[in-house]
């Protein structure tokens, strides 16, 4: 079990966030971005601290950050010095709880959880599940965190399987709140996209712990094969979208199986997330397999073909309405060339169901950053009563219910007429 919370802090709220932050991957820096900005909408003054894998990234991009933590390859004591004086540490969001991950991020949940400080899990993704240890910590520090939000059903369904008995809220990814920046025509113009063809955007990914299951030679193939239909098909150009750098080389490996390798372009340059999701308004229409990539898409309006490599990919599809196939495989290229056939056709007629369903998405993403703010709010009755219980003990000298003295923002009483600090 975890000690007790802290007694009511003394100085301003220290917040700490805690993902795969530091550049690695589009989708999770889009993530830091719309809780970052939860967090200043509900405490404007808060101090507000990254756990970063990369702190020198993260410094550079997020300047809305205080603070940025290195927490790989550090001393553990540099670690739990910071965790220390925390009184929340948010968790996530995206997908970090699987195989592998799952026991690293926990670790120091469970450290803040035993100095006392508050844990919420921000629309947490899980799975796959399976290795032993990561099964337990996360069915023991789940259980003692303030409040477990997931971003899918998927995600609940393996945390259940795992054996977590508490509730788990389902809201959705936050990254759905991102607003865009302009990818301009001069970006365009030096990535050397025409301005003023049809554009199809594709996302492929690398095999790894998230898509183990992916055979190379297969999927890639089986992309060609799709990019090729698409330039004859919408007589369309394809961008290839990285949302992380071992993107480049898989979008290479589909470009060189292309019979029309002069209709494609991958992208090179830098962008941030903002940029990425503002890129979207040049495209026609979109085919891939990361989950953020088809997230920026659909927020954007475009007719979107997901090409599912994993759960978190299905529930999207799912929850968009979206044609899903079952699988990523070269023998259903017959089968994807005429989802992809009947997406165009049938878009202008499903192109108000989307956007409902965008809607409904973007509500539950924001139901996430309203259960955080009414965390905060707790804690802050939970100080306040416990700070009038102190003052009650120590006499009606003290009491600073009569105006007297105030209790500042802060969280230091001080007396107006003595400048003390109880």
């Amino acid at each position: 079990m975890t000690s007790q919370h802290r007694p009511p802090r003394a100085r301003g709220l220290r917040i700490g966030l805690l993902g795969s932050y530091g550049g690695f991957n589009i989708g999770d820096e889009a993530i830091l971005q719309c809780v970052l900005g939860c967090l200043r909408s509900h405490r404007p003054r808060a101090h507000l601290i990254v756990f970063s894998r990369d702190a020198g990234h993260t410094r550079a991009h997020r300047p809305t950050a205080d603070e940025v933590v290195d927490w790989e390859g550090v001393p553990q004591k540099q670690v739990t010095d910071v965790l220390s004086g925390l009184d929340l540490l948010v968790l996530g969001g995206g997908g970090i709880l699987y195989d592998g991950e799952a026991r690293r991020y926990l670790k120091l949940v469970r450290a803040a959880q035993v100095r006392g400080v508050r844990t919420f899990a921000y629309a947490v993704g899980a799975g796959p599940l399976r290795e032993a240890d990561d099964r337990e910590a996360v069915r023991t520090v789940l259980a003692d965190m303030d409040e477990v939000v997931v971003r899918d059903e998927e995600s609940r369904l393996v945390l259940e399987e795992v054996g977590v008995e508490r509730d788990l809220v389902v809201t959705a990814d936050p990254a759905l709140l991102l607003p865009p920046e302009p990818f301009t025509a001069e970006m365009m113009r030096q990535e050397g996209v025409p301005a003023d063809a049809r554009l199809v955007g594709m996302s492929v990914r690398e095999p790894g712990r998230a898509a183990e299951n992916l055979d190379e030679g297969d999927y890639h193939a089986l992309l060609a094969d799709v990019a090729d239909f698409l330039v004859r098909r919408l007589d369309s150009h394809v961008v290839f979208m990285p949302m992380e750098r071992h993107d480049v080389r898989h979008a290479h490996a589909v470009l060189s199986r292309m019979t029309a390798p002069d209709r494609g372009r991958i992208l090179h340059s830098a962008y941030t997330p903002g940029q990425v999701l503002g890129l979207m308004s040049h495209l026609d229409l979109v085919v891939g397999m990361r989950l953020h990539f088809l997230i920026f898409a659909a927020v954007s309006g475009l007719p979107v073909l997901p090409l599912p490599y994993a759960g978190k990919v299905f529930d999207f599809a799912r929850r968009l309405g979206a044609p899903a196939l079952v699988g990523v495989a070269r023998e259903q290229v017959g089968l994807l060339l005429a989802e992809v056939d009947r997406l165009w056709d049938e878009f202008p007629q499903r192109r108000v169901d989307l956007g409902a369903r965008v809607r409904t998405l973007k509500e539950l993403a924001a139901e996430t950053c309203a259960r955080c703010g009414a965390l905060l709010d707790a804690m802050d009755r939970a100080d306040d009563a416990a700070r009038a219980a102190g003052l009650r003990l120590l006499g009606p000298e003290h009491d600073v219910g009569a105006g007297d003295d105030e209790v500042p923002e802060d969280g230091v009483v001080r007396s107006r007429s003595a400048g003390r600090e109880v």
